[in-house]
């Protein structure tokens, strides 16, 4: 299992415009009875050194576009490499790990600001897009085991071909044949002829492999596009009911508007009606009252106190 993390740190000073890219091992126990926990054996050291070998000599990685600030700020990457399972040929499992893990991983995006130009922001994933790691080439490790003496080889050995072998060689190369490193390890001598035979093997077999690692890398960044997609549509569908509910409420109030606007209409009505209807009183009342006057008035010794 490999996985691969980034952090700002200081360049060094023969290179301050390049980031780092470093290689870890963990051997798990459960993996095999003869690692040990917490402490990296000879193998594991070995490992890590064959894979960062062809990775960094190679120049694999684009170590200048890891720069943010020159002499002041770089990305360091760090590949940690988890052994679960000791099958055999661990190097090149390893190795594709790593690749994999590199090619998929999506670094923060910074830009640089500030008073003086010289003050970092590392933007949030959810603001802006990470971007990929720049990987001129994929440096791909193929490991052939040694028998005999040196005329028996065998491509990918097991962890029981392992065991018995008298040799083993580590060849690092590209899709395009170009051989990245060699590593050799055991006693076993082995004549040019062979070694030659077995880099010509090595080419075709880093060809399929890299189309492999490609194939895989392209389903996954495609997984990983329709869950963000399917994860803006979910998140613009609840901001579109949002304003679904704010307008039913709008209608409720509009709603609510009219009846008061129908209330309002209505009101002059009855305030006109009822203000005849009291105007008609007063009316009634004034002639009943002009009426009771003139008949005061006619009587003869004033008006009647009964």
């Amino acid at each position: 299992m490999g996985y691969v993390t980034a952090q700002l740190v200081q360049p060094y000073r023969d290179r301050p415009n390049e980031g780092t890219l470093a290689i870890f091992t963990e051997f798990s126990p459960m993996a095999d009875p003869s690692f040990e926990a917490g402490r990296p054996g000879e193998y594991a050291i070995e490992l890590g050194r064959v894979i960062d070998r062809g990775l960094r000599e190679s120049r694999a990685v684009d170590m200048e576009s890891l720069c943010v600030v020159a002499g002041k700020s770089v990305w360091a990457i760090r590949v940690d490499l988890h052994i679960l399972d000791n099958g055999g040929n661990l190097i090149d499992a390893a190795n594709i790990a790593a690749l994999a893990a590199l090619l998929t991983f999506r670094r923060p995006e910074c830009t640089v600001g500030g008073d003086n130009g010289q003050e970092v922001v590392v933007h949030d994933p959810e603001v802006r897009e990470p971007l990929p790691l720049t990987m001129h080439h994929l440096p791909v490790a193929v490991t052939f085991a040694y028998f005999g003496e040196g005329g028996i080889m065998v491509i990918d050995p097991s962890y029981k071909e392992e065991a018995v072998m008298g040799g083993r060689m580590t060849a690092t190369i590209n899709s395009n044949g170009d051989v990245c490193a060699i590593q050799k390890a055991g006693g076993e001598g082995v004549v040019s002829s062979v070694i030659m035979q077995c880099l010509r093997i090595a080419s075709v077999k880093a060809a399929d492999i890299t189309s492999k690692i490609k194939n895989a890398v392209d389903a996954y960044n495609t997984e990983r596009a329709l869950q963000k997609v399917k994860r803006q549509s979910s998140s613009v569908a609840q901001n579109i009911n949002i304003p679904d509910v704010t307008m039913k409420e709008s209608n409720d109030d509009n709603a609510s508007a009219s009846n008061q606007t129908e209330m309002l209409v209505d009101e002059p009505e009855r305030i006109s009606k009822s203000e005849v209807y009291r105007s008609a009183q007063t009316i009634t009342a004034s002639i009943g009252d002009s009426t009771k006057r003139d008949k005061d008035t006619t009587m003869i010794g004033g008006p009647s106190n009964w």
